[in-house]
């Protein structure tokens, strides 16, 4: 299976983005294609087999990860599975992209793989990097209904089938609308914790968009994704934990102008899952409530 990878930069790590090509061009196997997407920004020097596009304006994650995508031809249809990368990430290991191509092979439903996140200097994973409710052991490999977006393997196929990442949603929980859209779609999503990522560990909340963009788009996604009568029970489960949680008044008002705006705006076309894809998400552990 032809492998390519996807990074997106705004060009002010040029050592880290380095780095993270030169550990993807040390994969085993065939050669990986690489497509660095500079996302309203030039981009540093790299190796000339590395492809690049510099993008008059920051299109956001999803939108510049698009871009990349279509680098490798309509819906990425010139290789078999896309890596999506960070670009202050690093493979911890040579063999996952021959990891994936095998993992792929092996199972003609599977659509996403999302890799595990360790930090390289202690080799922890954060919980917020687990993407399922039972995190506690990272190491433990499983079925999901989610994926990293930053770190993971995506079949094609996938893109060609449901579509690419939300362009509107520029940051955060775009990751989960593709995940929905794939398993509504019949394809299955796998965490593996012998997929690597090297990554400093950072907080999310270090955007300053952070607040407003996960309100906002938490009720996109609902609005876009969830059978009507899931849509309030998931969105007021949100607004709950996000109480509990206790954030500063600052960002109690971002995430509430963030929800207001979730509601009143267009959150793109509405396709709502089956319920059966309900039921599936249930037996894989979380259902679309929280």
């Amino acid at each position: 299976m032809k492998v390519g990878a996807v990074i997106i930069t705004m060009g002010n790590r040029p050592d880290e983005l380095r780095a993270l090509i030169d550990s993807v061009a040390k994969q085993d196997g065939d050669p990986v294609a690489m497509v660095v997407v500079g996302n309203g920004s030039p981009v540093p020097d790299v190796p000339e087999a590395v492809r690049t596009i510099e993008l008059p304006e920051n299109l956001g994650i999803p939108g510049g990860r698009n871009v990349g995508i279509e680098a490798f031809g309509p819906s990425g249809r010139d290789v078999d599975i896309l890596l999506f990368l960070d670009d202050d990430g690093l493979l911890a290991h040579h063999d996952t992209a021959e990891l994936c191509r095998q993992t792929f092979e092996a199972d003609p439903d599977l659509g996403i793989v999302s890799f595990r996140i360790a930090d390289p200097e202690t080799g922890l994973t954060q919980r917020r990097h687990v993407p399922r409710l039972r995190a506690a052991d990272p190491m433990r490999s499983s079925r999901v209904t989610t994926f990293l977006g930053g770190a993971n393997a995506v079949r094609t196929k996938v893109f060609a089938e449901v579509g690419g990442l939300p362009d509107a949603f520029f940051y955060a929980h775009e990751e989960t609308d593709l995940a929905w859209r794939a398993l509504d779609a019949g394809w299955m999503i796998d965490y593996r914790s012998d997929m690597v990522l090297y990554h400093p560990t950072t907080a999310p909340s270090r955007h300053a968009v952070y607040h407003r963009m996960v309100a906002r788009n938490r009720v996109w996604l609902a609005r876009r994704n969830l059978p009507a009568p899931l849509v309030p029970v998931y969105l007021g489960v949100w607004l709950l934990l996000t109480l509990l949680r206790r954030p500063s008044r600052s960002a109690l008002r971002a995430w509430f102008g963030g929800f207001r705006e979730g509601w009143t705006t267009s959150c793109g076309p509405r396709r709502p899952m089956k319920w059966r894809t309900v039921w599936r998400l249930t037996r894989l552990g979380r259902p679309p409530v929280i």
